[in-house]
């Protein structure tokens, strides 16, 4: 334990005990929140530890505590990822705040996080990453007034003046887009679509029988369609088959779709039901009623929302008449389904302010902009 200003003490997790207390700052400060959801412990345990997630093979991360008489006031971490390309130029990530709104708090916190990435050879503190970029991106500042989505934060509101005032500034801003799922696509895109595939196009659902397959096919897309933007990480196959395996109990074959050109794996979208609105009042607790509340939910009642988290053509063919068309075939693909299916919009997130061929996909689609996540830097 370390004592800073304003009465503060920094506690390095290193515990079970720690981390569940760790998790539950946010939960606590949320409360008052209409709009936060808290998020499942359980998932939580998982995902921020070494056992769970194999982005802990490839990166550093260390989590802390602001403790004030007692009692638990904020929280950070701060993470190296080695895969990252930016790591090379000494960028460090800083995550998981959440803090009081209290100036010192938040000083105490970023002091800890940037002596402990000084320490390691960073430059520069670059976050919120929650953990990794292929994770939860951004501080939330605009669109405070509905609830997130599945895999995205919810800050409080005072969040973005406590991390200015210690010194950071605006590196790049996120979009969540929305779709209203009862809207079609533009006339003239919609009539283009719906003429039917062009030569060698092949859509097709995903196909449950080899889930492996088709998770390391997806990876591959992946990491060849996101490789131009800026921070990006290659994901590992080991970091998507555990995504997939968490998410296998909700994953609908008929919202994820996989397209392909004279025979080969050329893009893909993914539409995941909006797991946030079947747990937003369970407290983070699923015994010893949440399960069965959320599979009651999710396999019976049905949500009505979703979010688009993967969506991508590889670059070979993104340049192509055939390959331009894809995204607009794969939206019209998973809204066809997602209709019946009765969902009523779905988000398209995160989408950089400066990845314009996406930008323009969403415009096109008639997607509108609804939350904006940002991420700060500070040269230590």
């Amino acid at each position: 334990m370390t004592a800073l200003g304003g009465g503060v003490s920094i506690v390095p997790v290193g515990s079970k005990a720690e981390l569940d207390r760790f998790i539950r700052v946010p939960m606590r400060l949320g409360a008052g929140d209409q709009n936060y959801v808290p998020p499942l412990m359980i998932e939580r345990q998982e995902s921020l530890t070494a056992k769970g997630n194999p982005f802990f093979a490839h990166a550093d991360v260390q989590f802390w505590l602001a403790v004030r008489d007692g009692r638990d006031v904020g929280r950070i971490s701060a993470q190296i990822d080695h895969l990252n390309p930016q790591t090379k130029d000494g960028v460090g990530h800083f995550g998981m705040i959440a803090a009081e709104d209290d100036p010192a708090v938040f000083e105490a916190l970023f002091a800890t996080a940037e002596a402990w990435l000084r320490e390691r050879g960073c430059r520069t503190a670059l976050g919120p990453v929650n953990l990794s970029t292929n994770e939860e991106v951004g501080l939330l500042v605009e669109g405070h007034d509905t609830p997130p989505m599945f895999m995205m934060s919810h800050d409080a509101r005072h969040a973005p003046a406590r991390i200015e005032g210690a010194g950071y500034a605006r590196a790049k801003d996120i979009y969540a887009y929305v779709c209203s799922v009862a809207d079609d696509l533009p006339g003239p895109i919609l009539r283009r679509v719906r003429k039917g595939a062009a030569d060698g196009v092949v859509l097709r659902r995903l196909d449950m029988k080899r889930f492996d397959a088709e998770v390391r096919t997806l990876t591959g897309i992946l990491n060849d369609a996101w490789s131009g933007n800026w921070g990006f990480t290659p994901t590992t196959e080991a970091e998507t088959q555990a995504l997939a395996n968490t998410l296998k109990l909700v994953i609908d074959p008929r919202l994820t779709w996989f397209a392909e050109i004279d025979g080969e794996a050329a893009g893909f979208m993914v539409l995941l039901p909006n797991i946030n609105e079947a747990i937003r009042d369970l407290g983070g607790k699923l015994f010893p009623f949440g399960w069965a509340k959320l599979v009651w939910r999710l396999k019976v009642k049905g949500v009505k929302t979703g979010r688009v988290p993967l969506m991508g053509v590889k670059r070979t063919f993104a340049s192509t008449l055939r390959g331009q068309l894809l995204p607009f075939q794969l939206i019209d693909a998973v809204a066809q389904s997602a209709r019946k299916l009765g969902y009523a919009r779905y988000e398209l997130s995160w989408v950089l302010e400066d990845n314009t061929a996406m930008r323009r996909i969403c415009d096109a689609g008639g997607a509108k902009v609804y939350k904006t996540y940002r991420l700060y830097e500070k040269a230590l």
